[in-house]
């Protein structure tokens, strides 16, 4: 594990630096893989959604916060737009998501402090208690085992803190014009991330999950997105650079493994498409869950 801090103004200089063994033996496969146009595709979720998703996240100035999964800094940048004054870290698997992370917040945030740790979720380097508020965005998806992440996410978070949890539900989709190729092709998506030991219809799951860990005073509540034609930002945005950009991106997973043909799967895509022109529609709900360590 190489832990690193580094301001945004200096992101490839570190202030401070550890070295110790890295473990991965906990992390799954990211099914929506690496590549520059997945970092495209988060960013653009991310400053798509920011009103939805961080709508009612707020912290106090000096709250110690820990962003579990920052990825490419995606949502750390509105994290720390709409919280100054916190002391943020961030932590993540993929040593070359950190890096991402640390340019993007040096671009849009200079000067803001962020502590940067490459990290394994399940073995995270923090004493007990070590944080005020634990926000976590779009990981659990990604897990095979969500109640132990969520257990070591609770050892390092204060009694009387917070965690945020927000995760998509991809059986919440449906749109117009309907299509049965369209339905696969995203099922094909639910499948892959199924094989790969998460689970991309764990929205539904989160008030369980957190009572099952023991959190407390658990709330979920339904962040929904409605693409027509008359919120063309989010058609845009959200049906055409997010939801069927992150379906259309496993294609080749999908024929390797037998899911579909070419055709089949090309028409999907196609029809996707069809809802975020004119006459079309897509919707789709995020759930958000706010939790406390007792």
């Amino acid at each position: 594990m190489t832990t690193t801090t580094t301001s945004a103004t200096s992101a490839t200089s570190a202030t401070s630096a550890t070295s110790t063994d890295y473990a991965t033996d906990c992390a799954t496969g990211y099914v929506h893989g690496y590549s520059e146009a997945e970092a495209r595709r988060l960013g653009d979720q991310a400053n798509t959604l920011v009103e939805l998703l961080h709508a009612g996240t707020a912290y106090p100035p000096g709250s110690r916060v820990l962003e579990v999964g920052c990825g490419v800094g995606a949502q750390t940048v509105h994290l720390l737009a709409a919280n100054p004054g916190v002391h943020l870290t961030a932590v993540d698997v993929s040593a070359d998501s950190l890096a991402q992370a640390r340019a993007r917040v040096s671009a849009l945030a200079p000067g803001v402090q962020v502590d940067w740790h490459h990290s394994d979720l399940h073995r995270l380097p923090f004493v007990d208690g070590s944080f005020d508020h634990l926000f976590v965005c779009f990981v659990l998806e990604h897990l095979a085992d969500p109640p132990a992440a969520l257990a070591a996410l609770r050892r390092v978070l204060k009694p009387g803190g917070t965690i945020t949890v927000v995760e998509g539900d991809h059986g919440s989709a449906f749109f117009h014009p309907e299509s049965a190729a369209a339905r696969a092709a995203v099922d094909h998506l639910v499948r892959l991330q199924t094989l790969a030991g998460g689970d991309s219809l764990i929205g539904r799951r989160l008030h369980p999950l957190l009572t099952e860990a023991g959190f407390r005073d658990v709330a979920v509540r339904p962040r929904t997105v409605s693409a027509d034609g008359s919120r063309p930002e989010l058609v845009e945005g959200f049906t055409r650079r997010t939801f069927v950009a992150m379906v259309e991106s496993v294609r080749a997973e999908a024929l390797a493994a037998g899911l579909t043909t070419a055709e089949a799967f090309d028409r999907g895509i196609a029809d996707l498409h069809r809802t975020a022109e004119e006459g079309g529609t897509f919707h789709y709900t995020f759930f958000k869950a706010l939790a406390v360590r007792p």
